[in-house]
């Protein structure tokens, strides 16, 4: 074990980041952020007292849940949360970990709708961390959220109930199945699966813990965005926008799909990588 119960908190921090290099991008964030939750202090707190010891109980806690993230366990499944947006979402098996990519869909849809009152739909909303973001923003918009599975509906719930954003409409929908067909919105968002099953990286790194099922869809990742694309006409204002979150190289595709099924306006935004990462479009229903 490269720790004792005597180590100080730099000297957690530095061989455990040591430990996690090989399997982690932040493994120094990972090792203060294990011992922020332990000790139940700030990560400043960290900085500010480097030679701290924990207690005899606190170190124990740390090393059960280090052996975890060295298994390969994401930070955000041990601690059972993940900051997006500046706010704080409970996250768990059953639900993607909100990733800082997406915060660039919300930029992006924040950027291109200032209007005071609009209706929203976010598809697939897992923690519910798009929906919850723009609620956070937008005050006065109309949102529902729906997913396909129960138990992510209930964390969004949970979520939208901790953040003080319950007015956010969450309830469970496959798509758009449990949407009545009066329902109208001027912006639909998502992040729905997009991987193909074959992706090599499904075996790599936080995404081996992460459910299959909002992960992966058939015809190389491209069925739930054209099913999408498809149904979504009928639930659309006129002059509305739909949103997609989607892999590196889908861009193209996604452009084609938009314009078979009437979509103008088509724009692609890049993610803080320089990968095309969110692509939108206006549908016009007097085209």
């Amino acid at each position: 074990m490269p720790f004792s119960a005597s180590d100080s908190i730099s000297l957690l921090v530095k061989n455990g980041a040591q430990v996690l290099a090989p399997l982690s991008d932040s493994a120094k964030l990972d090792v203060r952020l294990l011992i922020s939750h332990v000790i139940n202090k700030p990560l400043s707190y960290l900085l500010t007292w480097p030679d701290k010891q924990l207690s005899l109980q606190e170190f124990q806690q740390f090393v059960t849940l280090f052996e975890q993230r060295r298994a390969g366990k994401p930070i955000a499944y041990i601690l059972g949360y993940k900051e997006f947006w500046s706010l704080k979402f409970q996250v768990a098996p059953s639900t993607l970990i909100p990733r800082p990519d997406t915060e660039v869909l919300v930029e992006t849809v924040l950027n291109n709708h200032t209007d005071p009152m609009l209706h929203c739909l976010d598809l697939g909303t897992g923690t519910g961390a798009i929906a919850l973001a723009l609620a956070s923003e937008r005050e006065n918009w109309q949102i529902d959220a729906v997913d396909f599975q129960n138990e992510a509906v209930a964390l969004a719930k949970s979520n939208a109930q901790h953040l003080g954003l319950s007015r956010v409409k969450i309830y469970q929908s496959d798509w758009f199945s449990n949407i009545t067909h009066e329902k109208r919105f001027d912006l639909i968002v998502s992040n729905p699966p997009y991987i193909d099953e074959l992706d090599e990286h499904l075996a790599q790194g936080d995404v081996r813990f992460e459910p299959k099922s909002a992960l992966v869809a058939e015809d190389q990742g491209f069925a739930d965005i054209e099913h999408i694309i498809k149904n979504s006409i009928a639930f659309l204002n006129d002059n509305a926008y739909l949103y997609f979150e989607h892999g590196f190289k889908q861009a193209k595709k996604i452009h084609e799909l938009f314009l078979q099924n009437g979509f103008s306006e088509i724009e692609t935004v890049k993610d803080y990588n320089g990968n095309e990462r969110v692509t939108y479009a206006c549908y016009k229903s007097h085209q």
